[in-house]
Order: structure tokens, then C-alpha cells, then sequence
């Protein structure tokens, strides 16, 4: 465990805010999280920092901010159909996927180059060209800050839903992860629904395998999506509204060409790129920030933006899709 003051968080937020941490506590293995939680996180304000992939610092933060960065994949069970892994939550997300590739394990595939650490997916339940992490999480291994106490959540217990979960309801900044299980399958199979990896597959003429389709999802991310070493930005900044079938019916009269899929529990979730790329917001900027020239739903730091920038380009953003389609957009991303 290292302690820093006054810790610059730059290098820490893909956003690339230049903004400080009155302390930054480095967990650098599991069994230090109880130690962390009774010396440092009960004493004052706090926040547990993954990847910074999915997090736009809006201040300094005076308190200590909490990132674990202990790695490790272990096979905890195997049959001739599956397999169990328990990954620490520090390891790179990324790092899961070529593991998963080199041992054929199938699952997370299409969640290929998504940044962060692997401690952070189930939190957000990650998800990406028809999969959600959900889909492989067996259960998850934390400490309540609260109780300084050890957990085990199973799958059902972690209330997972669209781009959420218990841990950012119930158990929001009230526990660090440590572990999380993963099932994934040792025979062939492959999530196919999203129409432009298909097209992709289909146009390379390669064969499915994990790395071709791990590779087409990789080559799509990249064409949309800019290096968050290059330019500064968190992902998609707002969530995929779901509208009632009969808006939705309304919608396509104006507009034909909306993008929609399925909701699970009823009513079509509709495109927020696309609603944000109709509202003619698509590569506009306001001062420093704006949105991405090549994805209107990522919102960007091209250079010397403050967090105030950032959130003005989000206000009138949503104040414009409001307008046009009378649905109000939720921001995906945290802000502290």
C-alpha cells in the first residue's frame, strides 16, 4: 500500500482533468483492503477509482481517492463445457480478453477495448455490440466500507441491469470489489446481433474465431471512438434512452431511420448517438470540449477543457434532444 498527497489524477482519468486528490491510497494487494477501509476511508470523504475510463473529475477532490491495481487470473473450476476464473479487480480489462482468446474461453469477446480495470465491469455492467458482462459474472468478492466486513454476491444479488447495478444503487462507494467470478464457455459461440460486427465479419470474409471477431470489434471501437491518450474523453457519455413502443411509433413517423432495438422489459431502446447526431451535435464544440467528430454520443476533451466546459456541452446537449424528441437523456458517466 502507497500513500500520495496532493496526487495529480491526470494519468488516472481518461477525460484527462488536471484536477488533485487530497490523498491517493494505491492498493497493491486484497489483503490491504481492510486495513485501507479502517486507517484511511472512515476518517474522511472518499472515492474508489478503477480505470478512469467512465469518470469525469469535476473538482479537486479533498479526501482520499482509493485505487486498487493487484492483478491476478485464477481457474478456480473446469468441466468439459466451461470454466470458472476468478480475476482481482485490478487487472486491465483487456488483459482478461487476450487471456480469454489465448484460452478459447467464449463470452466477452465483443467486449473487446473497452478501457478500465476488471474490478470496474461489474459496477457499470459493462456492455457492448449485444453482450453485457452480466451475462458472464458468476458472483463478486468485496469488503462493505461500512462494516469493514468481506461479501459475496451472486450473480442475482447484483441487481445487474442497463449500464447499472446494486453497486451503483444500494452499494454505491459503500464497498471496494476485489474479486469478480467469471463462467465462460470452452465451447464455440459467438453473439452475433449487432448488425455492423456481422457486416464487418462478413466484408473481411474471415472466418469466426474469437480473435477475428475480437479483432472486428476492435477495428469498429477504433473508427468511432478516439485514443483516450490522443484526446481526452470517457466513453459514451449518456445512456441509450428506452422509450414506450408508442413514442417510439410516433418518432418513426418523422423520423424513419431511428435506430432501435429490443428492451428487455418492454418498450425499444433508441440510439442516443443518433439522437445526438440528428440534434446537429456531431463534432460541434463549445470552447474546449464538444463531441467526437466520428461517434456524437462520446463527448471530448480536445485540449485544455475544464470540467465546466465538458458539462456545459452536456447541458445543452440534452436541453436540444429534449427539444426535438421530447426524451431526456441520462449521463452514463460518474462525476465526482
Amino acid at each position: 500500500m502507497k500513500l500520495f498527497e496532493n496526487h495529480n489524477l491526470k494519468p488516472y482519468n481518461t477525460f484527462g482533468m488536471e484536477v488533485y486528490a487530497g490523498q491517493f491510497l494505491q492498493l497493491e494487494k486484497p489483503d490491504e483492503v481492510s486495513v485501507a477501509i479502517e486507517e484511511y476511508l472512515r476518517q474522511q470523504p472518499y472515492y474508489i477509482l478503477g480505470g478512469g475510463s467512465n469518470t469525469l473529475f469535476t473538482r479537486d477532490f479533498d479526501g482520499v481517492i482509493a485505487h486498487p491495481v493487484f492483478e491476478g487470473i485464477e481457474k478456480e473450476e473446469e468441466t468439459a463445457d466451461r470454466i470458472v476464473l476468478r480475476v482481482a479487480a485490478g487487472e486491465p480489462w483487456e488483459n482478461l480478453i487476450q487471456y480469454c482468446i489465448k484460452h478459447e474461453l467464449y463470452g466477452i469477446e465483443n467486449l473487446t477495448a473497452i478501457p478500465g480495470l476488471v474490478g470496474s465491469a461489474p459496477v457499470q455492467n459493462i456492455g457492448a455490440y449485444g453482450v453485457e458482462v452480466k451475462d458472464t459474472v458468476l458472483k463478486v468478492e468485496g469488503f462493505a466500507i461500512a462494516s469493514g466486513k468481506p461479501f459475496v454476491l451472486s450473480n442475482a444479488e447484483c441487481q445487474f441491469g442497463y449500464r447499472n447495478s446494486v453497486f451503483k444503487q444500494q452499494l454505491k462507494n459503500d464497498c471496494i470489489i476485489t474479486y469478480v467470478w467469471f463462467q465462460l464457455s470452452k465451447r464455440k459461440q459467438f453473439t452475433l446481433s449487432y448488425q455492423g460486427l456481422t457486416k464487418a465479419l462478413q466484408e473481411r470474409e474471415l472466418p469466426l474465431s474469437l480473435r477475428n471477431v475480437s479483432d472486428c470489434v476492435r477495428k469498429i471501437r477504433d473508427s468511432k471512438l478516439p485514443d483516450p491518450k490522443i484526446v481526452g474523453n470517457g466513453g459514451s457519455f449518456f445512456k441509450n434512452p428506452v422509450v414506450p413502443i408508442e413514442q417510439y411509433q410516433e418518432l418513426l413517423v418523422q423520423y424513419p431511420d431511428l435506430v432501435a432495438y429490443d428492451a428487455i422489459d418492454g418498450g425499444k431502446k433508441l440510439s442516443a448517438g443518433q439522437l445526438i447526431e440528428k440534434a446537429g451535435w456531431k463534432g460541434k464544440r463549445l470552447g474546449n470540449a464538444g463531441t467526437w467528430k466520428n461517434q456524437a454520443l462520446v463527448l471530448v476533451n480536445y485540449g485544455g477543457a475544464t470540467p465546466k466546459e465538458v458539462l456545459e456541452v452536456a447541458k445543452n446537449i440534452i436541453q436540444d434532444v429534449n427539444k426535438m424528441f421530447d426524451i431526456t437523456l441520462e449521463m452514463e458517466i460518474n462525476r465526482i
